[in-house]
Parts: structure tokens; C-alpha cells; sequence
């Protein structure tokens, strides 16, 4: 019998009566009304297009969307409007990171640029920022190819960089690549009225949720954990309904829309993820306990939040590292259900001025490691060979990291 009489989301699914433990709602948000329609798998809606035969109705139906970016429960009109394949997985992200809507975009760059729009569209142009961010994510705050400026500044500085025209505070904790992390509940107290935006790529709504610590947005590279199997590109703002608002209209205009394939898949990555996210960071944990007792390392980063991601600097040469992996794939990305590894000052950080790297602990010795779900014994196998022959005389002073914003 069907117990849930609230009414339907904005996105026709409905919402739960009673709040729900993580987990379920990973595997049951977004997907609450299949049993009512006689289905057990969310269905892939491909239109491109849809038939209307009552022109006046969506005339009106367009002219309220221009209006305020409020989208009705009507049927849909253009996918690049809506796609009800992607408003499932909207309406999940939504669910587990705690907001009231989510906005999904073809990238996770796709998705930052829509809010620099938006913000940008409303005179408040100027950003203040917090290093180490993902390295494309800097170069487009730092090359102003949205028309933005911004300010870098430590965490103690982000309420004196706040200016009249500041439209946006960016941070990510754990940042990319050192995971290093900041007070989120001081970083939104320190906004004050401007949003924080908070890139959760990296720890998910499994480990931790910024709204709860007072951002305003909440930015996934969903390519990441949320699809987590490497075989879907996408992005996704967690957001408050206002903003999901002009965020669907600045998406309607520029046209970076999520497939709905790709919607798909991280609708069905999300039943998994809190399962994945934690015995990947099981491995990673272990990876990170020994990597820090390793001659031949020199740092190892791992936060204290937990997660799947291990930084670590190396004595020797970093590119053998990588040369010589095998059960690791190295490669760019994260968060898949196999683990990866690559150099940030090579690629992923390669657009960040060297300077700019270094100053926010990106040395060229760094390595960054996404653990899968292999088995812990034989990725450290694969990580000990790779290392290369551990020195006579181990040396003096190799040292673990689990930082803070105040060790940064």
C-alpha cells in the first residue's frame, strides 16, 4: 500500500513523508513513484521533443519559465528545457546532499560556469577563492573567461576580500589534490550574506553535507563518485529552489544539458555510492597508513574527514611512479570502482600557474591516489613495486599528514 500522500516534488516524483537514513534514500530517491507506474528500473526518456497540441497552454507554460526558471509538472516540452530521465537523478542529488533542488549540467565545469553566470548576470562578478581548487576550476576563475575577477586569499582572509560586488565564495574541502580541509561552518560565518559555494567532489554527501554547515551551493563533478564506474561525464548543482531557478535558465539559454543516458547512470551510480564511497575509503585509509611508514615517501596526505583520496609526495621520481603501475590505472579522474593515480602538476593542475601551485602545496613531487575496491593487498603490491627499491639507509623524518585548514 502506498503510504506517501505529500505532493509531488517540482520534478513530478514524489517526495518521502518521513525523512530517511542515507543509505535508503541513495537507493529509493528519485524513484519513489516507479512502483505506482508498474516499473521496477527508472525508464530512459530520449525525446529530444514532445508533442503539444495546446499552443496557447505552452506559450504560457514558456513565458512563466522565462519569468523565473519554475518548471510545472506539465508534460515536457524540449529537452533542452527538462528531461524527466535527469530530473530522477536532480531530485536524488537533491535528497542526499539535504537541499531543496539540484540542477544537473553536461560538466562539472559546465555546472561552474552556470553559477558564475548567474552571479555574473546580476552584477556581482567578483569572486573570492580559497587554493588548492581543481585545476580547471582555477584557471577559469583566474583566466575571468566568464567575465569574473577574482581573489585569492587564505581562509582567516575571506570577510576582508568581500567587496560590494562579490557574488560568490568558492572553497573545497577536501581540496583537490592535497586534500587538504577547511571549517566550512567558519568559511560560511565569514560570508556573511554572499553564497559559499562548496565543491563536495571529493568527500559526497556520504562523508559530509555543506548546507548543513551553511553553503549555499553545493558543486559535484558528478563524472566522479557519483556515477563512480568512469563511463559517464556530468555535473550538478545542490542548491536552494531560488537559485536552481535561474540555474535552469542560464542551462535553457547555453545549452549544457545533461543526456539522459548519462542521467541514467548516475541515477543508478547513486544506489551504490555510499557502499562504494566507504570501502574504497576502507582501502584508502590502509594505503595512507603505510605509504606514511614508507622510506620512500616523504608526505602522505589524508584527511581527517576520511574518504578515498590519498595525496603523497615521493623522494625519488614521481613519473616512474606512474610509468611502472600496473593493477593502478594512471590516469586522470577519480572516484571509479577501480583505482587511479596520476601526477597534478602534469595534468590536472598543469593550467595553474607553477607558482600558484607550489604556494597551495601542489609540489612536483605530489602523487594523487584514488582507491578503488580491488583488494588492499594487492594494490599495495602494485604501489611497492612501483616505488622502486626502498634505500639502505631509510631517511630520517618521514612524515604523515592529516591536515587542517590551519596546517595548510
Amino acid at each position: 500500500m502506498d503510504t506517501n500522500t505529500e505532493p509531488r516534488t517540482g520534478s513530478g516524483h514524489r517526495a518521502p513523508t518521513a525523512a530517511r537514513a542515507l543509505a535508503t534514500e541513495a537507493v529509493h530517491a528519485g524513484r519513489d513513484d516507479l512502483a505506482g507506474l508498474g516499473l521496477h528500473a527508472a525508464p530512459i526518456d530520449l525525446s529530444t521533443t514532445y508533442p503539444s497540441y495546446d499552443t496557447r497552454g505552452e506559450a504560457a507554460r514558456i513565458d512563466a519559465f522565462a519569468a523565473d526558471g519554475a518548471l510545472d509538472d506539465g508534460p515536457p516540452v524540449y529537452a533542452r528545457l527538462a528531461n524527466p530521465t535527469v530530473a530522477r537523478f536532480e531530485t536524488a542529488l537533491a535528497r542526499l546532499e539535504g537541499t531543496e533542488s539540484a540542477v544537473a549540467f553536461a560538466s562539472g565545469m559546465a555546472a561552474l560556469s552556470a553559477v558564475l553566470l548567474v552571479r555574473g548576470a546580476a552584477g556581482l562578478r567578483h569572486v573570492v577563492a580559497v587554493r588548492p581548487l581543481y585545476g580547471c576550476s582555477d584557471h577559469l576563475l583566474t583566466a575571468g573567461l566568464l567575465g569574473s575577477e577574482v581573489t585569492w586569499v587564505d581562509p582567516a582572509g575571506i570577510a576582508d576580500a568581500i567587496r560590494p560586488e562579490t557574488g560568490l565564495v568558492m572553497v573545497e574541502s577536501p581540496a583537490n589534490p592535497t586534500l587538504a580541509e577547511l571549517d566550512l561552518d567558519a568559511v560560511a560565518h565569514a560570508c556573511g550574506t554572499v553564497p559559499l559555494l562548496a565543491d563536495n567532489t571529493f568527500a559526497t554527501p556520504v562523508l559530509q553535507r555543506p548546507v548543513e554547515s551553511g553553503a549555499r551551493l553545493v558543486l559535484h563533478s558528478a563524472t566522479k563518485y557519483l556515477g563512480g564506474h568512469g563511463d559517464v561525464l556530468g555535473g550538478v548543482v545542490a542548491c536552494d529552489e531560488e537559485f536552481a531557478r535561474q540555474l535552469r535558465q542560464v542551462r535553457f539559454a547555453t545549452g549544457g544539458v545533461l543526456h539522459p543516458l548519462a542521467g541514467y547512470l548516475l541515477l543508478r551510480g547513486l544506489a551504490t555510492l555510499p557502499v562504494r564511497v566507504r570501502a574504497a575509503s576502507t582501502n584508502a585509509a590502509e594505503l595512507a597508513r603505510r605509504l606514511a611508514a614508507d622510506p620512500r615517501v616523504e608526505r602522505v596526505h589524508y584527511p581527517r574527514i576520511g574518504g578515498a583520496m590519498v595525496a603523497f609526495e615521493v623522494r625519488g621520481d614521481p613519473h616512474a611512479v606512474t610509468a611502472w603501475v600496473r593493477l593502478i590505472t594512471p590516469a586522470v579522474s577519480l572516484g571509479s570502482v577501480d583505482t587511479l593515480i596520476q601526477h597534478p602538476a602534469s595534468i590536472s593542475h598543469r593550467v595553474v600557474d607553477p607558482a600558484d601551485r607550489r604556494s597551495s602545496g601542489v609540489s612536483d613531487s605530489l602523487l594523487r591516489l584514488s582507491a578503488g575496491l580491488e583488494d588492499v593487498e594487492d594494490l599495495w603490491q602494485d604501489l611497492d613495486q612501483a616505488l622502486g627499491p626502498v634505500p639502505a639507509t631509510p631517511p630520517a623524518g618521514a612524515r604523515s599528514s592529516r591536515r587542517t585548514a590551519a596546517a595548510r
